[in-house]
């Protein structure tokens, strides 16, 4: 796709679960993220926004997840293959971080591979301990689970 993709950011429908789905797991299969089922997407439906193609298609998505008064987390950042390097993952990231903000958060965190593309967008490393203890409850199910090579970084929204 060429750098010139229009689309636009929105909340996530009901309708929109089937897409995300294919798009997360595509990723989850090649053990870049946390694969999610339909009934999981289903109930974290309202956490998410999309990215929808002009020509009708999702090519991107993201979460915003609360974990406490203070402090989110971004997952489930994905973008499509024929989207990537056209700006959908970062203007992802911003959708995330006005939400966050209208929430009334402070902080946004995630666990990445991408250290590089967050750190451009404000990101900075942060030491594990000082995230919420029931963002590891999710940790169980990951394939890396005992030998973990995510980087937490974290953003003042």
């Amino acid at each position: 796709m060429a750098a010139t993709l229009v689309y636009h950011i929105r909340p996530a429908r009901l309708t929109d679960v089937p897409a995300l789905h294919e798009l997360i797991n595509t990723f989850a299969q090649r053990k870049l993220m946390l694969q999610r089922t339909l009934p999981e997407l289903y109930e974290m439906t309202r956490d998410f926004l999309v990215a929808e193609a002009d020509f009708g298609g999702l090519v991107g998505c993201a979460a915003v997840h609360i974990d406490t008064d203070a402090i989110g987390e971004l997952k489930s950042l994905a973008v499509a293959q024929s989207a990537q390097n056209c700006g959908v993952g970062r203007a992802l990231v911003k959708a995330c971080a006005a939400e966050a903000r209208h929430l009334g958060l402070k902080r946004l965190f995630c666990l990445t591979y991408q250290v590089e593309f967050f750190a451009k967008l404000g990101y900075t490393k942060v030491d594990r301990s000082h995230l919420p203890q029931k963002v590891w409850s999710e940790c169980v199910r990951c394939h890396r689970f005992l030998d973990c090579d995510e980087t937490a970084m974290w953003v003042q929204v």
